[in-house]
């Protein structure tokens, strides 16, 4: 769902795979929600590149879920600078009462120190 969102390019799209009070970590150590969160997805998707999600490992208990995903954004920008940023994310996502799965922490450089 997130690859789906995060390539359309609408940062309301990707806050839709979010719960309220979900956590995005984009720089390791500096969690951000709302519109923090909104604005750090809007950065990355107004790339213009898509991304490619790989799925490693999902394990289920009842309701909440761990994704360890390998991603990638890599092509050019419409203004032609190359694009090559990848990582393994470590993420949390719950079930809520429609079905749909959310993030409760998104986590994109999982165990990295830094992001490159």
């Amino acid at each position: 769902m997130f690859a789906t969102a995060f390539n359309t390019g609408d940062p309301d799209a990707i806050e839709r795979v979010y719960e309220q009070a979900g956590v995005f970590i984009s720089i390791p150590g500096n969690p951000s929600t709302g519109a923090d969160r909104r604005e750090a997805n809007a950065r990355m998707a107004s790339l213009g590149v898509p991304i490619e999600v790989k799925p490693r490992h999902v394990y289920v208990a009842d309701d909440i879920a761990l994704l360890i995903v390998d991603w990638t954004i890599a092509g050019t920008t419409p203004d032609g600078e190359e694009v090559n940023i990848q990582g393994t994310a470590t993420d949390v996502a719950r079930r809520g009462d429609d079905g749909t799965w959310r993030y409760i922490i998104d986590n994109p450089f999982g165990t990295a120190t830094q992001a490159p």
